[in-house]
């Protein structure tokens, strides 16, 4: 699963899951855009894939503008877009009848528009060279929903639908679109899991334990391959078996 010769955009790279991708794209030898939402946020983790494969963007998810720029300083960069993944995402977590509009707008705009916007962006790089692959970072939540998360569920199930779509627009051009669908994975996010939650998801899940980065970042990396190139429109669920 060799990605010598490609470029690969990882948004929300500076830590959690979508540095575990970078780092596994880089491994596999593809040149690394890592994006975090400061700039120097992913100095750390170019310096160890190599600054001769990897650069540090800062890029705000939640401006279209900036978007489009950072995606047009990476192909000045690297040359191309091969890879993307809209790994980037936040989460504002209230009950419905507490959650506010600006809440709701904030996780819609940065989980949904924000990869909306990348791919469309990319995706003229990817025409170009007749070939891309195209991965999106859903969530077992955006599949069952999640009572206090209704915006964060919705950008996620939002996520599976725009996959679909794009995959049948962009197939013919040699592009696949895919999603990946995370359980419970070891992150700061999940770091704050009440204990009785924990205590289900090891109960519950018949692997017996929560995921870890590297296993969702070497989903990713198959998906961003050659090995990979009759699936598209599929979302992977990576949860230990959580949600059977």
């Amino acid at each position: 699963m060799s990605l010598e010769g490609r470029v690969a955009i990882v948004t929300g790279a500076s830590r959690g899951i979508g540095r575990a991708i970078a780092l596994e794209l880089g491994r596999a030898g593809a040149s690394v855009a890592c994006l975090s939402s400061r700039q120097g946020g992913c100095s750390p983790l170019v310096a160890e894939i190599g600054e001769d494969r990897a650069a540090d963007f800062a890029c705000d998810n939640a401006d279209v503008s900036a978007i489009e720029a950072t995606v047009q300083a990476v192909v000045e960069r690297f040359g191309a877009v091969h890879i993307l993944v809209n790994n980037a995402g936040v989460a504002r977590d209230a009950l419905l009848l507490r959650m506010s509009v600006e809440a709701w707008d904030e996780v819609m705009n940065v989980n949904l528009r924000a990869a909306f916007a990348f791919t469309k962006a990319c995706s003229r790089s990817m025409m170009k060279e007749r070939w891309g692959r195209i991965v999106n970072l859903s969530s077992i939540v955006g599949l069952h929903g999640q009572a206090g998360q209704a915006n964060y569920a919705a950008s996620k199930a939002g996520l599976i639908g725009f996959t679909k779509s794009v995959a049948k627009e962009l197939g013919s051009r040699g592009i696949t679109c895919n999603a990946v669908a995370p359980g419970f994975i070891e992150t700061e996010m999940t770091q704050n899991l009440p204990a009785e939650m924990r205590e289900h998801v090891l109960n519950t899940a018949p692997l017996g334990r929560l995921g870890t980065p590297d296993d969702v970042a070497k989903v990713v990396r198959f998906l961003a391959s050659d090995d990979s190139g009759y699936i598209t429109g599929q979302t992977v669920v990576v949860d230990g078996g959580l949600t059977l």
